[in-house]
């Protein structure tokens, strides 16, 4: 004689989804974290990048002027 074989029923569980947040949320977060400069470093990185700009535009002002030069001596 043949065995029977127990059916075992599987107990379907519903796994729940986690909700993913919404852009806008994660965005609103992620700017909890941003730390902005204070006014004193804006002015300090201001000065510095007009300094460094100007320091450049004169020399290749005179770079310039010197390969005229040297052009026109020929």
């Amino acid at each position: 004689m043949a065995k029977k074989e127990k059916k075992v029923k599987e107990k379907k569980v519903k796994v729940k989804k986690e909700k993913k947040p919404s852009y806008l949320k994660e965005v609103k977060e992620e700017m909890k974290k941003v730390s902005f400069p204070s006014t004193k470093e804006i002015a300090k990185y201001t000065v510095a990048t007009v300094v460094i700009v100007a320091f450049l535009m004169v020399f290749f002002l005179l770079l310039t002027a010197l390969i005229s030069w040297v052009k026109g001596a020929i």
